[in-house]
């Protein structure tokens, strides 16, 4: 049976961004999602897991246990640091230059959990990575897997999980205990998925969309109609939820993800509960625009956190970028480059308005330390306690601090791009996992140089003070 302390202690919602290949600038697949917790640090690691791993897998937060395939593949993930949870591994890219990143919280309703109960003795967010993404050689396997895991064993809870390989991405949602659907996002098309069912129009009949057999049988039994166009059919009707909640804590998310693709939005209200799943942007996408769509306050807007705030201090809207972002994560497959270095696992701790995202490569045999060994509890020497503590600074006098803040960030995506630019071609997995190890220690360098640079300047605006010296 799930257990509930410490399910809920670990509990994650989060905000997912999908581009796909054609709306790229470089032709590259992304699958992004913020890793969110709770209002106290869960803090987080970089690994590199190798192959051929144990084929025996134990949950820690179900009596749920399995025999693995022999055969797995080496990949990246980012665990919680703080174990006896569950592992958490959140998302990663394999040796076979698949990724994936698990899990979007999302909810369902009543009459799908009426029809298809969850199973508390089944598999969640904390499991997925850990029993798909080392055994799978393209997205499309992985949705299969996934799938069929979830209609053996059953999961506890409503999730969405997004797989990529150099040529498709796909997004599956968990519906009920055991069902399950999974859409190939066009090439030209971007997604922003919140915490709420996501999925809306698809064709149930056509070859971009696998679903659970008990999928159809559901729909059959609510329908008001004879006659079901399962051509043309909205999904999120049927499994999803329309709460109140969505209207602040969900659709301005998607809405402020548009608005940041290049999609006109001026006359669509933030609240809106039927905004699309699918969006085709006019603009290329690349990293950095994910970046900032991941790191969005709704700057610019009536809705800014740090300058329209409620009268109870609060914000107007739940923004992408906040205090509980844990680790973010952007996993790009790059096309026109040989395998070695087409995974770029890009990497960001801590909350997003402060922070900065870096590339790693994928194809390593181990990850630097300073990320690596991420402890349970503050220290300023691991990048993660580090951003930790830039951004408790810099939030606190947001307007002062954040032009030193950006100057980082821009710093550091242009040695990011510099990174990958000097790497393009092919290069052993020793060279790729040097090449980590000096970006990651560039970056704690430029993080530490930040840090010196807030607490100078911000000494002389302590309220503790007083300007006369001895």
């Amino acid at each position: 049976m799930l257990k509930q302390a410490q399910y809920q202690a670990s509990r994650k919602s989060c905000t997912t961004v999908l581009v796909g290949k054609a709306v790229t600038a470089d032709g590259s697949t992304m699958i992004a999602r913020n890793e969110d917790g709770g209002e106290t640090p869960l803090p987080q690691r970089f690994v590199w897991i190798e192959a051929n791993q144990p084929n025996t897998y134990q949950s820690e937060l179900t009596d749920f246990a399995m025999t693995l395939p022999e055969k797995s593949f080496s990949y990246t993930s980012t665990p919680d640091a703080i174990t006896g949870s569950g592992i958490w591994a959140a998302g990663g890219i394999n040796s076979q230059n698949v990724a994936m990143t698990a899990s979007e919280t999302i909810t369902t309703n009543e009459r799908v959990l009426a029809f298809d109960p969850l199973n508390d003795a089944g598999i969640g967010e904390a499991d997925f990575t850990t029993l798909v993404l080392p055994y799978i050689d393209s997205a499309r396997a992985g949705v299969e897997r996934l799938g069929a895991l979830l209609e053996a064993y059953g999961t506890y809870e409503s999730n969405g999980i997004a797989f990529a390989d150099r040529e498709e991405i796909w997004y599956l949602e968990t519906i009920g205990g055991h069902s399950w659907v999974a859409v190939k996002i066009p090439d030209n098309a971007a997604v922003l998925a919140s915490n709420r069912f996501n999925i809306d129009v698809v064709n149930l009949n056509g070859p971009d969309v696998l679903y659970a057999d008990a999928v159809k049988s559901f729909i059959e039994q609510q329908s008001q109609t004879d006659v079901i166009d399962y051509e043309h059919i909205n999904l999120r009707h049927y499994f999803g939820s329309y709460l109140d909640k969505d209207k602040v804590y969900n659709n301005p998310r998607v809405w402020l993800g548009h608005k940041l693709m290049g999609l006109d939005v001026s006359n669509v209200d933030p609240t809106e509960q039927d905004l699309p799943f699918l969006v085709y942007p006019d603009q290329k996408l690349n990293v950095h625009d994910v970046e900032s769509i991941l790191s969005a306050y709704y700057a610019d807007t009536d809705f800014d956190v740090y300058h329209n705030e409620t009268e109870t201090g609060t914000p107007v809207y739940r923004p992408i970028g906040m205090n509980r972002n844990e680790e973010s994560h952007i996993l790009q497959l790059r096309a026109d480059v040989p395998d070695s270095v087409a995974g770029i696992h890009w990497l960001g701790f801590g909350p997003n308005v402060f922070n900065a995202f870096v590339p790693y490569f994928a194809n390593v045999n181990d990850t630097p330390a300073v990320i690596r060994d991420t402890p349970g509890q503050a220290d300023v020497q691991y990048t993660y306690w580090l951003m930790r503590n830039i951004a408790m600074i810099a939030d606190a006098d947001f307007d002062f601090y954040q032009p030193m803040v950006q100057a980082f960030q821009e710093r550091m995506q242009h040695a990011g791009d510099l990174f990958l630019a000097e790497n393009q071609l092919a290069i052993s997995v020793a060279e790729l996992t040097t090449q980590n190890q000096q970006m990651a220690d560039k970056y704690l360098q430029a993080a530490n140089a930040l840090l010196n640079e807030l607490l100078n300047k911000g000494t002389g605006r302590m309220h503790l003070r007083f300007p006369m010296a001895d």
